[in-house]
């Protein structure tokens, strides 16, 4: 199977987790904004990352690669069966995909990709009101939703935990850590996740090139 993307995307992120928790193999062919690579065009028309060319079965964005895999791909289950552990990991994907990572684009976008990447001033302002005033209440409500488990759903690892773990790494890209005396539960919940053997090696070599892109 073939994978679209670029490591620092939190939806490519969130995928690759995915598929090293299942041991699915995978070949990921690096991919940018607008890219012109004619098998990404084919697999994702509007241009949405992460896609997929699974033996000519082509699919984009990361919910819906994730739910056709888990289909096909049962064990170990990612997305519980039971109704009330399904509900709650959908809602922390979707919490994760349109909440929280928009937050943190807003930061990534405007901070990184936009003077680094395309080579134009980024809205600043749009970042630091992100930061200030949409990002505290964020991880208020997530600090108080971590169970004692360590884990966000049924007391094990979902696909919840590796959806609202992965805009973490973009928010750190930006300068934002999270504070471990404000936040502890995240900041303990997240580093246990991201340090998972289907997380860091990827967000290692994440942070070697990022290093570069800003010391650039």
């Amino acid at each position: 199977m073939i994978v679209y993307g670029s490591i620092v995307s939190p939806f490519v992120r969130k995928l690759l987790a995915y598929l090293g928790e299942k041991g699915i193999d995978f070949e990921l062919k690096g991919v940018g904004l607008g890219d012109p690579d004619p098998g990404f065009k084919a697999a994702s028309p509007l241009g949405k990352m992460p896609a997929i060319d699974d033996d000519g079965f082509l699919l984009a964005d990361s919910s819906a690669i994730i739910h056709y895999l888990e289909a096909k791909h049962p064990e170990p289950a990612l997305i519980p069966a039971d109704p009330r552990e399904r509900g709650q990991v959908i809602w922390w994907e979707e919490f994760a995909d349109t909440v929280f990572a928009a937050c943190g684009g807003k930061m990534f976008f405007n901070r990184i990709v936009a003077p680094k990447f395309l080579g134009r001033d980024g809205d600043l302002a749009a970042a630091a009101a992100a930061e200030a005033e949409e990002l505290p209440k964020l991880l208020d409500y997530l600090e108080g939703a971590i169970p004692a488990s360590g884990f966000l759903v049924g007391d094990r690892l979902t696909l919840a935990d590796l959806a609202v773990a992965s805009p973490l790494i973009n928010l750190r890209h930006c300068g934002s850590c999270i504070d471990a005396a404000r936040h502890p539960k995240i900041a303990a919940w997240s580093e246990a996740i991201l340090s998972r053997p289907s997380m860091a090696p990827w967000i290692a070599k994440e942070e070697r090139m990022m290093a570069k892109v800003l010391g650039g």
